[in-house]
């Protein structure tokens, strides 16, 4: 059993409205999203693209409910762009993430993704870093953690379907060339089985470093049409590539027991974009929440 004092139960507001595709949920506001993930039973929440960013008014809404912002999406651009033009924006938004009481920050190299591209094939699309941008993206990671860590936050990486860090190897890669103790892992279960990794492997191999989790279910068939369609990632989103745990393929109960057995301290944060108009939110966020207090019991 986790830790209910060490470990609290998120959710992530993207299933109410698409970041990356806002006409996604547009129906749905900032008020109802907070209180369907507190009604649900959710202790927290990222912060989405509907949420204000003046801190008094985003903590009273958040106090009212009873909940906390665990972190917020962070795009680098290490690997495209002077490091100055990333550093400015970083600390923006770490100082506005501390005032909110998170503490750590979710990064993800933006430098060639095709992420947000809507037409350009994930598998088969993706850029390779060469040296010279793995030497900027690795520099760069660790200046920033060192930015973090002077606020006593942690830069947690999230690797990501369609960008420079994705497969083993490319995490592999990505934590030779950073400090440990500057930079650490977001574990993201939907992206690394939908990119056909060996999910279980990476986070028992990284586990000491793991400091934020993000529980993301995939449907199978929906993935094997992305790829033999040669889909974006985006179209996949709109096909519903992703759902909550419990409702698609993956096993969650070993990645709880390693998560245990390891002492697993921090966020794990329930994560899956899909179109609210196929998949209502809050019945999935109930969905959600039912499955993991049957399977780990927070």
């Amino acid at each position: 059993m986790l830790n209910s004092k060490k470990v609290k139960l998120g959710i992530a507001p993207i299933a109410w409205t698409n970041d990356d595709m806002p006409d996604l949920g547009k129906e749905n506001t900032f008020d109802q999203c907070l209180s369907e993930v507190a009604l649900s039973g959710f202790k927290g929440t990222e912060v989405g693209n509907k949420y204000p960013r003046d801190v008094k008014v985003l903590k009273r809404a958040l106090e009212l409910r009873g909940l906390e912002i665990a972190s917020a999406w962070f795009s680098s651009f290490l690997t495209t762009k002077p490091y100055e033009e990333t550093k400015a924006e970083f600390i923006k938004h770490r100082d506005f993430l501390h005032d909110l009481g998170s503490s750590v920050i979710v990064v993800a190299e933006q430098g060639y993704s095709i992420q947000g591209e809507l037409d350009t094939a994930v598998f088969g699309g993706k850029h390779h870093f060469n040296e010279e941008e793995w030497e900027l993206l690795g520099s760069g990671l660790n200046k920033l953690g060192k930015l973090a860590q002077d606020k006593g936050m942690k830069v947690v990486y999230h690797h990501h379907m369609g960008t420079g860090v994705q497969t083993t190897a490319e995490i592999d890669k990505l934590m030779s060339i950073t400090d440990e103790n500057l930079v650490y892992l977001l574990f993201d279960s939907g992206h690394l089985v939908y990119s056909g990794e060996d999910h279980i492997a990476i986070l028992k191999k990284y586990i000491n470093r793991i400091k934020h989790v993000h529980l993301k279910d995939i449907r199978p068939e929906i993935v094997k049409e992305v790829k033999d369609q040669k889909l974006s990632f985006l179209k996949g989103v709109r096909l519903g590539a992703f759902t909550v745990p419990g409702d698609g393929s993956i096993d969650f109960k070993p990645i709880f027991k390693i998560l245990e057995e390891n002492n697993y301290e921090g966020w794990l944060l329930v994560e899956a974009e899909q179109d609210p108009a196929k998949a209502n939110p809050f019945e999935y966020a109930v969905k959600a929440r039912k499955y993991i207090k049957e399977e780990c019991a927070i």
